[in-house]
C-alpha cells in the first residue's frame, strides 16, 4: 500500500478549513496544515483534527508556493511518502478521488501529477463563482499543468525541488513546466476531485484575482518567454491587445477623426459575443465572456505591478494578494 500524505494550506479559512480536514478521511499517513498568519483559530482547529501544523513566520510575504514548500519540508522528516495530495483549505476532497487518482498513478509511472474536476461549492451565489467553476472545467487527458489541488508523485517533487517560492501566482504551471522538461507527464482525469468555495461576491474581489493573474502571466513570460514553451507569452499578448492597444487606438482615433472613432468601442461587445458563442451561447457563457473581457483591464494592471517591481529593484518584496 502506497504512503500518501496531504498538505493543506490556508489563512483564516474558518469553517471551510474544518470541512476540508473532515473530508480527508482515513486515506493519509500524514496530514500537514500550513498556516499563513491566521487569526481565526485555524491552527487549533487543525491540531484538534489531528493534523501536524506548520505556522509560517512573517519575515516575508505569504504566498501559496511558500506555504506548499513548507509542507513539503515538513514531510521530509521521518519516512517520506510516495505521493502527496495538495489541497487548499477552502476545498473539500471528494471521497472517491484518492482511490481513482492513486490507481492511475500506480499504473502510469511516467505521470508526476494527476488532477480532476474541481467544482465551485456555491456557484449560485455570484457570477464570479460561476466563472471560477467554468475555469476549473479543464480538458481531460494529458495536460500542461494542474491547479492548486492535485495528487503528486514525491519523486517528481524532489526532482524539481518543489515550488518556486518567488511566484505570487501561477506556481503550479511553472512547476509542471519544470517537471515536463525532465520527462514527466501531467494528467487531468475524468473524475470528481474537490469542492472549492471561492466566495467571490464583489467586483473588487474579482478584480484583485484577475490582477494577480496578470502579474503571473508577466512573471511567467519574463522567466520562460524565450524558451521553447513560450510560457505566459500568449496570455500577455492577449492582455496587451485588449487592455492597452485597442484603447490607445481609440484615443488616437478621437484625436485624429473625432467622435466617429468611438465606433471602435464596438470591438468589445463583439469580443464578448465571440467568446460566448464559442462557449455555447448560454446565459452562463455570456456571463463568462463579459467577465473575461473586463478582466483584461485588471490583468493589465497586474502586468504593470510586475513591471513596476522590476523597475524598482529585482530583490523588492513580493506583492501580496489575498
Amino acid at each position: 500500500m502506497a504512503d500518501i500524505a496531504a498538505v493543506i494550506i490556508g489563512r483564516n479559512e474558518g469553517a471551510r478549513l474544518v470541512a476540508c480536514l473532515a473530508s480527508l478521511g482515513q486515506d493519509f499517513a500524514r496530514i500537514i496544515y500550513v498556516d499563513s498568519g491566521s487569526t481565526d483559530g485555524s491552527l487549533k482547529a487543525a491540531q484538534d483534527a489531528g493534523a501536524e501544523v506548520v505556522a509560517l513566520d512573517t519575515d516575508r510575504p505569504f504566498t501559496a508556493a511558500r506555504a506548499r514548500n513548507a509542507g513539503i519540508e515538513a514531510l521530509k522528516t521521518g519516512v517520506s511518502p510516495d505521493f502527496v495530495q495538495f489541497i487548499d483549505g477552502d476545498c473539500m476532497l471528494d471521497p472517491g478521488w484518492i482511490a481513482t487518482a492513486l490507481g492511475f498513478l500506480v499504473g502510469a509511472p511516467e505521470v508526476a501529477v494527476v488532477c480532476g474536476r474541481r467544482r465551485e461549492r456555491f456557484p449560485e451565489n455570484s457570477i464570479y463563482n460561476r466563472l471560477c467553476d467554468a475555469e476549473w472545467n479543464t480538458p481531460i487527458g494529458e495536460a500542461h499543468a494542474c491547479g492548486g489541488d492535485a495528487l503528486m508523485r514525491w519523486e517528481a517533487l524532489m526532482a524539481v525541488d518543489g515550488y518556486n517560492p518567488d511566484l505570487i501566482a501561477g506556481e503550479e504551471p511553472e512547476m509542471c513546466l519544470r517537471m515536463r522538461r525532465l520527462g514527466w507527464k501531467i494528467w487531468r482525469l475524468d473524475a470528481e476531485m474537490t469542492l472549492h468555495d471561492a466566495a467571490i461576491l464583489r467586483f473588487g474581489q474579482f478584480w484583485k484575482r484577475a490582477r494577480r493573474g496578470g502579474y503571473a502571466y508577466a512573471q511567467g513570460a519574463a522567466m520562460y518567454g524565450r524558451a521553447p514553451e513560450r510560457h505566459g507569452v500568449a496570455g500577455v499578448r492577449r492582455i496587451l491587445i485588449w487592455g492597452a492597444v485597442i484603447p490607445v487606438l481609440i484615443v488616437f482615433g478621437l484625436v485624429a477623426i473625432g467622435p466617429l472613432a468611438l465606433v471602435l468601442l464596438a470591438v468589445y461587445p463583439l469580443q464578448v459575443a465571440r467568446i460566448a458563442r464559442r462557449k455555447g451561447g448560454t446565459r452562463g457563457a455570456w456571463e463568462q465572456a463579459s467577465l473575461l473581457t473586463v478582466g483584461k483591464f485588471a490583468e493589465l494592471q497586474g502586468i504593470g505591478d510586475y513591471l513596476w517591481r522590476r523597475w524598482q529593484a529585482r530583490d523588492a518584496e513580493l506583492i501580496e494578494y489575498k
